[in-house]
């Protein structure tokens, strides 16, 4: 049976936790304060279209209590898997593999990744500040995953699933490896969307792209999408942002296949919705600006890349989000 830990089992993890659950995986999850107490007393409880299923795992807030896995899931924030390094260490075996659930710029990004320039097999610092994920965890563990649920938590120990069931895969080098295919039938299994993709940085540029301009204006205005798409200035912003994005995107070998007018176009159409950035700005959480922005304007800055519109929006929200105690330079 295979061994998956699910680190971080907030709406994501939690939802990953009850599909590779229902897989038959041996599944264990890292979680803290109510919501650990609650899945020890009573499980995790999984609510999907009305129906709660209820799912009796081992769980704990000390990695080294669960011992070595043959993968584990990354569900926390992007800027937190730093500073979890020593906690991810008891979870390895020699041929762990690590998937990363978060948003942004992963640290494994330029493994394998054949760009022909200086950063192929050079850790990226805005997401791993002191090298230390891609030296003592290491990058060749990585299969690359780009997250499309949306899920929330109701109650400590209750996750509610709201839409989307796609997570897609892929290694860095582009192989359908061995690993690979059979994490994503095991994910199926479960009930989830999970392709293989040759090109799985192609699809993390893709939402990066909404993630660089239509969250930043959200979380400094309000602004749901489709009113930021529908105002003509903003709309007109998100446009410049996102030539910039493409611009080092593709530098960095990414290919983008849709125009930016459709990818606003999508945007503009999901009516009532506030980006995440946005919403961890009303909930007081600490903001993803560094795997999303930061990482971002490094590349551009080490492939001499002009990135006015994205510097000076990131600049405003890095001043925001320190004014709300959301954000640290440091």
């Amino acid at each position: 049976m295979t061994r998956i830990c699910i680190f971080g089992a907030g709406a994501i993890g939690g939802y990953l936790a009850a599909a590779l659950d229902t897989a038959g995986a041996d599944v264990s999850l890292v979680a803290r304060g109510p919501h650990l107490d609650s899945i020890r007393t009573d499980g995790l409880r999984f609510e999907k279209d009305g129906a709660i299923t209820t799912h009796h795992l081992q769980a704990s807030n000390m990695p080294a209590e669960l011992g070595p896995q043959d993968i584990v899931f990354l569900a926390v924030k992007a800027h937190g898997i730093p500073s979890v390094v020593d906690d991810l260490k008891p979870l390895l075996h020699a041929d762990t593999i690590i998937v990363p659930a978060v948003n942004g710029l992963p640290w494994w990004y330029f493994h394998c990744a054949g760009t022909g320039t200086s950063l192929d097999e050079q850790p990226l610092l805005s997401v791993d500040p002191q090298s230390r994920i891609w030296n003592e965890i290491g990058p060749q563990r990585a299969i690359g995953c780009v997250v499309y649920p949306a899920c929330d938590i109701a109650a400590p120990g209750h996750v509610r699933h709201l839409d989307g069931d796609r997570f897609s895969l892929g290694e860095p080098s582009g192989e359908k490896s061995e690993r690979v295919r059979a994490l994503s039938a095991l994910m199926i299994e479960g009930g989830l969307k999970a392709p293989v993709r040759p090109r799985i940085r192609d699809e993390i540029w893709i939402k990066l792209w909404g993630n660089c301009s239509f969250n930043p204006i959200s979380a400094l205005t309000g602004a749901t999408l489709d009113a930021i798409g529908n105002d003509p200035e903003t709309r007109q912003l998100a446009a410049e942002i996102m030539q910039e994005v493409q611009a080092i995107g593709e530098a960095a070998g990414a290919r983008f296949g849709v125009s930016i007018e459709k990818r606003i176009a999508g945007a503009t159409a999901i009516v009532g919705h506030k980006p995440s950035t946005r919403q961890d700005i009303e909930a007081g959480r600490p903001l993803e600006i560094d795997p999303i922005l930061s990482a971002v304007l490094e590349l551009a800055d080490r492939l001499e890349i002009d990135a006015p519109a994205l510097s000076r929006i990131t600049g405003l929200l890095k001043l925001q989000a320190e004014t709300l105690g959301l954000y640290s330079r440091s």
